[in-house]
């Protein structure tokens, strides 16, 4: 006698429903609000003077914001997410021009002190 399966149970017969299998994310990005408040901030030193261009990189460890003051040259601040160190020190990081870290934290808003403060000095001068 055949053993019959319900519909919704695996199997390797004919027309049996396989499992595609579980696999984590290509490459970290950032959300929506991260995005916004990293390109608020860029947008102040833009109309400020201090910056002119950025990029961005996509990779399976980390997602990265650079900013620079000309196109040609190291990036002046560099903003990192790193998921991976979430549990420890932060999973965000700001480099400063000469890839010395500035700051670490679990809060981007915290991470980014640093360059609110230096808009306020550009801004009085």
């Amino acid at each position: 006698m055949a053993a019959t399966q319900t519909p919704g149970t695996l199997g390797s017969g004919p027309g049996q429903v396989v499992p595609f299998p579980a696999r984590g994310a290509d490459q970290v990005g950032f959300e929506r609000a991260e995005l916004m408040r990293i390109l608020d901030l860029y947008g102040r030193m833009v109309a400020a003077g201090e910056w002119r261009d950025y990029a961005m990189d996509f990779t399976r460890q980390a997602a990265t914001f650079a900013a620079f003051r000309r196109a040609a040259e190291r990036p002046q601040a560099r903003v990192e997410k790193r998921p991976a160190l979430r549990g420890k020190q932060g999973m965000w990081t700001l480099f400063g021009e000469h890839g010395q870290v500035l700051k670490r934290g679990h809060d981007l808003a915290n991470v980014l002190a640093p360059m609110e403060r230096r808009l306020l000095k550009a801004v009085e001068d």
